[in-house]
């Protein structure tokens, strides 16, 4: 193609419409991120609880200083998130939007997740060197990642686990309930197995974890709830043949993070008792792009997996196989594992994972 050729085939309209959606663009990352510091703050919740307020009264309300509330608030008042009263100067949180911003809206509290994008940033310039470099990251590198892991795996998984995620194993909450053993690898925060010991005091709860920083205030709070059948063992799992024998293992967003993710799935099946069964949840992505063109969560996944999945599996010395790598693949894992059946569920309540069910 010529110049003169790629001149006359330029497409105005479109340029155009890229450059106002990029330009929106803009304003929606600026506004995602001073929505973490408004919830990190708390100032959503103190609006919605306190409608028509003014700045200074919201900033006294919230124990913050006048001046940076007046700030956030101008973000979001010209993003249409807070209406504003320009005669009395008071602002109001609408009840629409309390929906998706508030603790109160768990577990539909888009405000969590907002925070993911203030952690993947904080190591952008470690991520340009490894761009040069091809080496990884290691989970020290990021702040806040277990913090803000665990409030979003609190709203996904563990609100959900008795309605919405145990009953796709039929019989599973009998079993519980009678008492069987269970363990959840790289439990992170853990709170998902304290969830299940205060629901199950019957059956005993295992997590296991490469940080032992990351389960630390589980295992406090359940020593000061008196939970005699929650453990937490902080253990390098890349290299075990086996971690016991358990009635059911979990994996909750974890499994595609491995230094092996192959070998890790054989693992865990050779630790499964006769009957056992291994529930996993991970992101329900295609490996084919062209399939997650119409995803709306899908730039937000490749962003997470950029960022922090595929660079902690290579930190690990492992394939970075990365947040996005399919469900089509992580079929094929779990079948190389040699589990004797393979269940593929998607859940009302997750629009960004799949649930697979593999038996012994």
């Amino acid at each position: 193609m010529t110049v003169q050729e790629k001149i006359t085939t330029f497409d105005e309209a479109k340029a155009e419409a890229f450059a106002t959606r990029f330009v929106d663009a803009l304003s929606d990352a600026a506004m995602v991120l001073m929505t973490s510091v408004g919830h990190r703050l708390s100032l959503f919740d103190t609006l919605a609880d306190n409608p028509g307020v003014t700045s200074y009264e919201l900033a006294d309300l919230a124990n913050c200083r006048e001046r940076y509330v007046r700030e956030w608030l101008g973000v979001m008042v010209t993003a249409k998130v807070v209406d504003y009263d320009p005669v009395a100067r008071t602002y109001t949180l609408p009840g629409e939007h309390a929906a998706f911003l508030t603790r109160a809206a768990s577990p539909n509290n888009l405000a969590v997740t907002s925070q993911f994008i203030g952690v993947t940033a904080s190591v952008e310039d470690e991520i340009l060197i490894r761009f040069g470099s091809g080496e990884g990251l290691h989970y020290g590198h990021f702040n806040r990642f277990h913090e803000v892991m665990a409030e979003d795996s609190a709203q996904l998984v563990v609100a959900n686990l008795e309605t919405a995620i145990l009953p796709i194993v039929p019989g599973l909450h009998e079993k519980l309930t009678a008492g069987i053993k269970v363990a959840d690898v790289a439990c992170g925060a853990g709170r998902a197995m304290l969830k299940l010991a205060e629901t199950f005091p019957n059956s005993t709860f295992t997590g296991f974890d490469l940080c032992e920083d990351a389960f630390a205030p589980t295992r406090i709070e359940a020593r000061d709830k008196g939970l005699n059948n929650l453990f937490f063992v902080a253990k390098d799992l890349s290299d075990q043949d086996s971690i016991g024998s358990f009635d059911l293992i979990t994996a909750f967003d974890a499994v595609h993070d491995q230094k092996d993710p192959q070998g890790f799935l054989k693992m865990i099946r050779a630790s499964l008792a006769k009957d056992g069964v291994f529930l996993m949840q991970d992101i329900g992505g295609s490996r084919d792009l062209e399939k997650n063109i119409e995803n709306p969560f899908a730039p937000l996944l490749f962003t997470l997996s950029s960022m922090h999945c595929t660079p902690i599996s290579i930190g690990q010395g492992g394939p970075g196989l990365g947040a996005m790598w399919g469900v089509e693949t992580a079929q094929e894992y779990l079948t190389n594992a040699g589990f004797s059946s393979l269940e593929t569920h998607r859940l009302s309540h997750d629009p960004i994972n799949a649930y697979f069910v593999g038996r012994v």
